[in-house]
């Protein structure tokens, strides 16, 4: 069981990541500056990694999942979609999704260094549309 500030933490990124538009993309560590955290990048992207695939069969299991979160649009700092396990399959299921909403996902060198170009599809505003830490 998570403690209260880490539940909280948790749903603080998620919150984020929500509002992050369509067709956009943004880095871990844009998302932690916006919740005034600029040292927690790392931090975020274990949120992103923990959070829950959506079940249609259990639509009401978790408030936040993988149907509800555009996790897909959080990046690195360069652009690049973070390697993960899988054999590539979680970095080229993130390269989909991100192609579905229009964004451009360069592949010049296979899966593994996949690449944004933020300053085409960067979403970095100095605050969240909508506040959610504490207000």
């Amino acid at each position: 069981m998570p403690s209260d500030e880490a539940a909280e933490w948790y749903t603080s990124v998620y919150d984020a990541v929500q509002q992050i538009p369509y067709g956009k993309c943004t880095s871990y560590g844009h998302i932690a500056i916006l919740l005034g955290y600029p040292k927690r990048a790392r931090q975020v992207g274990v949120c992103l990694k923990y959070l829950p695939s959506f079940d249609e069969s259990q639509p009401n299991d978790h408030e936040y999942h993988s149907g509800n979160v555009p996790w897909q649009r959080v990046v690195n700092a360069k652009g690049g979609i973070s390697p993960r396990g899988e054999s590539g399959l979680g970095a080229r299921r993130q390269a989909d999704r991100l192609r579905a909403e229009g964004v451009e996902v360069d592949e010049g060198r296979g899966t593994e260094e996949a690449m944004v170009d933020l300053s085409r599809y960067g979403w970095f505003p100095d605050e969240l549309p909508m506040d959610y830490m504490g207000g």
